[in-house]
């Protein structure tokens, strides 16, 4: 009874915030392309904030959970892509990057606000007070970490749309190209990696080298405007 009171209370201040974060990231991609000209997303009732147009059982509820349960130094977890019809974009190139970026900078004004209204939580009685602070603290740490995730450069992560997006035409080609195999370098990068290393006596995660600098910076971003 213990471990599922224990259970709960950690799901009481994480689901939310990382619904939230997950969710809106999403749909700020969907957005973002309506607006430049392609409405396939709005048109599959993707641009809301209702999370069950997005979730993803693993990438949005599995995923983190375990990562939270295990005490991870990172949290992150992932919706169902938001559909983009690039060609459709009135300006395909530069829009890719300014679609891809939508993501993250919502991201980012979420851990912002976050930080903001944790200064009001002194307001309310104690315990609902800490239980709020719990939950906008968490909603930074989310907010922050899927931000630097997202923003790795590798497709088809949103940093590999940027960085596809901003180089000339044949290296954006070739580029692109390794969106194929993003995924399976990602998953060996984060879990084979590692494992191997283990093996040999090393303590290496490739992706918290790359990943845990950009979240330092984006945290030092958040933290001055939100006048910690």
């Amino acid at each position: 009874m213990e471990g599922l009171a224990e259970l709960g209370r950690t799901l009481s201040v994480w689901l939310l915030p990382v619904l939230l974060a997950i969710t809106l990231h999403e749909a700020a991609h969907g957005w973002v392309a309506d607006k430049l000209g392609d409405d396939t997303a709005r048109r599959l009732g993707r641009v809301t904030a209702n999370p069950l147009k997005h979730v993803d059982p693993f990438g949005t509820f599995l995923l983190p959970g375990l990562l939270i349960l295990l005490k991870s130094p990172f949290v992150f977890g992932w919706a169902k892509p938001v559909p983009v019809a690039f060609h459709r974009l009135r300006e395909p190139k530069r829009d890719m990057v300014l679609v891809a970026a939508a993501g993250p900078a919502v991201n980012i004004l979420q851990a912002v606000i976050a930080a903001w209204v944790m200064h009001l939580t002194d307001l309310p009685p104690a315990w609902l007070g800490a239980w709020l602070h719990q939950n906008l603290n968490n909603a930074v740490i989310a907010n922050v970490f899927l931000a630097a995730f997202n923003l790795l450069p590798l497709p088809p992560l949103d940093g590999g749309r940027i960085v596809t997006g901003l180089l000339p035409g044949p290296l954006a080609w070739r580029f692109a190209r390794i969106e194929r195999l993003g995924l399976l370098i990602l998953l060996a990068v984060a879990v084979l990696v590692p494992l191997v290393a283990e093996q040999f006596g090393y303590a290496f995660n490739p992706l918290l080298f790359l990943l845990l600098p950009l979240a330092d910076l984006l945290f030092e971003l958040v933290l001055r405007l939100g006048f910690w």
